[in-house]
């Protein structure tokens, strides 16, 4: 009665003012960060840069966002997250190759303590810190990996944690499965026992149950979460309700797939024209079962899709407990996709059946041999995919449609290895007249820290918890997401089972193993690699050699097991 006697001119001047009175009370805390990372996924496979899978959410974020075309991480799952989580390159942090230990400082096999994780970095400014999903950067294969926890990530700053320690195993029945500090299986987990247990789903719904907890017990202070799905990594499982939507998208074959994305992308803006794409891997006129290779698409679709979906319920609950607009969201990739063949073999297996597993037993390692309930595990070219007895991946003809339009994969550091989407979403930090945009400037996945530290106002650590502490390596990507001048001092390097590259301007220098030659390539016209300038410019070529391995002494990759 009272709003009504108002004139309605004050009415509408006093709702403005609530209104920027909020957005500035908003603005004036500190961001809460959400980094999402996908698993073995290539640079064309989501919508946004030029997949035809399904993935509205990840569009939209890209909408109301930035788009970073020449972003990079290290071609492998474990150094990328080593290199994510640290700041550093991966060696540096310890993890220079995969999980074992090897006698070189710079491939110990899980994180150092000359380190410290974004959740440890922000700690100090009054972030609360979680994790969902694959950690993967401390050894947790076996039951004896798995006795330690001091790399664990509530050791690593972070508050709570859901998800697997491990790197790969079945998204029906995950191996190395851990609520907090507990090792627990889908079957005993007293917190979420749904009817049918899917990862991808669990890892959404763990990562919005966070962000509820969050709300209820400690609004007032900022919070991190790192959210790391394993869709689209072997083995390629899915919901057939989800792979029947799939059903007869791929029939037109590996061509088709590559040359519609290669169209899509060009419209998007995110590729020059000029360039020569990479070759296909191989030819659709050459397979002799196109049912089970539409089938292996169809599924990794699937996982993609689904991923998507999750991704919509995480920002749904951001939005719901209204903390949408001042988080930072930032989806990226951990390598190119992956050509590995696993379970593709010539004769398929997984003919008997055994006894089934209780609910207090373990998956452990990477393939399990049976389900939960007695079924052997399949495999081999021709066992169609997708259900949790089977164990397979999409191959590499598919993987080399994955990373359209770059060479090579997951492993080497030639562009399809190493190039990844980032888009980074942040309403109140991103000019309206600047979403839906393209940042064309390279970076490599040490920004990551370098830029959550620069929102949050942190300083990052000379020493931890007694620990002298490698100085960062990433350059906060900061700038770009307000509009302004950004410049890079150091080059972008990379080496990975002795693959190496480095980066400097338009200038690639790149190798496919230890003993093999350099190529280079002129990236400003010619990204995909496709005329290799070693011999016109030899001098370039030293140059950047000495680059390189200035930097691998430096950064641990020197001595190391591949020379």
């Amino acid at each position: 009665m009272l709003l009504a006697m108002i004139p309605i001119s004050l009415r509408i001047g006093f709702f403005i003012l609530l209104s920027w009175s909020a957005l500035a009370a908003s603005a004036s805390r500190k961001p809460n960060i959400l980094v999402i990372l996908s698993d073995d996924m290539g640079f064309s496979d989501i919508g946004c840069y030029g997949g035809e899978i399904s993935t509205p959410h990840l569009d939209g974020l890209a909408r109301d966002g930035l788009r970073f075309t020449q972003f990079y991480n290290t071609a492998r799952c474990c150094p990328t997250r080593a290199s994510l989580l640290t700041g550093l390159h991966p060696h540096q942090a310890g993890v220079g190759h995969m999980m074992e230990e090897r006698p070189f400082v710079g491939y110990r096999g899980q994180l150092g303590r000359n380190a410290v994780t974004i959740a440890e970095a922000l700690k100090g400014v009054g972030y609360r810190s979680y994790a969902v999903g694959k950690w993967h950067v401390t050894p947790g294969e076996s039951a004896k990996a798995l006795l330690s926890t001091n790399n664990w990530p509530l050791q690593r700053g972070f508050d709570r944690f859901y998800g697997t320690i491990h790197g790969a195993g079945s998204f029906w029945d995950p191996s190395s499965l851990v609520r907090d500090n507990r090792q627990i299986t889908i079957a005993n987990d007293p917190e979420y026992r749904p009817s049918s247990f899917y990862y991808t789903d669990a890892i959404a719904e763990q990562a919005t149950r966070f962000i509820r907890e969050h709300g209820r017990e400690s609004n007032e202070r900022p919070f991190f979460l790192y959210v790391a799905f394993t869709a689209a990594h072997w083995p390629i499982h899915a919901r057939e309700s989800d792979i029947v939507r799939q059903s007869g998208r791929y029939a037109v074959g590996y061509k088709g797939i590559h040359q519609a994305r290669w169209e899509k992308q060009k419209r998007l803006g995110i590729v020059d024209s000029s360039w020569l794409p990479a070759p296909m891997a191989a030819e659709w006129n050459s397979v002799n079962n196109r049912p089970f290779e539409e089938r292996c698409m169809e599924v990794y679709a699937a996982m993609v899709e689904s991923m998507d979906q999750g991704i919509g319920r995480i920002l749904g609950a951001l939005k719901a407990g209204g903390q949408s607009d001042n988080t930072v969201v930032l989806y990226l990739q951990d390598n190119g996709g992956c050509a590995e063949g696993i379970g593709r073999g010539s004769q398929p297996s997984g003919s008997t059946s055994s006894t089934p597993m209780n609910a207090e037993t373990p998956q452990y390692g990477s393939q399990p041999k049976q389900t939960r309930d007695g079924r052997s595990v399949r495999q081999g070219y021709g066992v169609m995919p997708g259900a949790d007895d089977t164990y397979v991946a999409y191959g590499r003809a598919w993987a080399a449609v994955s990373n359209t339009p770059f060479r090579e994969y997951k492993h080497w550091v030639h562009e399809g290895g190493i190039s990844t989407p980032l888009i980074i979403r942040w309403p109140i930090g991103i000019r309206a007249k600047d979403r839906n945009g393209l940042i064309s400037a390279p970076g490599q996945l040490p920004d990551i820290l370098a830029t959550c530290i620069d929102l949050a106002g942190a300083q990052y650590p000379l020493e931890y918890e007694g620990n002298r502490i490698t100085p960062l390596e990433g350059t906060s990507l900061r700038p770009l997401l307000e509009g302004r001048r950004f410049r890079r001092v150091n080059p972008l390097v990379w080496e990975h089972e002795g693959n190496r590259a480095i980066r400097q301007g338009q200038w690639k220098l790149v190798t496919k193993g230890e003993k093999v030659s350099w190529e280079l390539y002129n990236l400003s016209i010619d990204r995909t690699e496709s005329h290799d300038l070693a011999g016109v410019h030899p001098d370039k070529v030293r140059t950047l050699t000495l680059e390189w391995e200035k930097w691998a002494r430096r950064a641990k990759v020197l001595p190391g097991p591949w020379n």
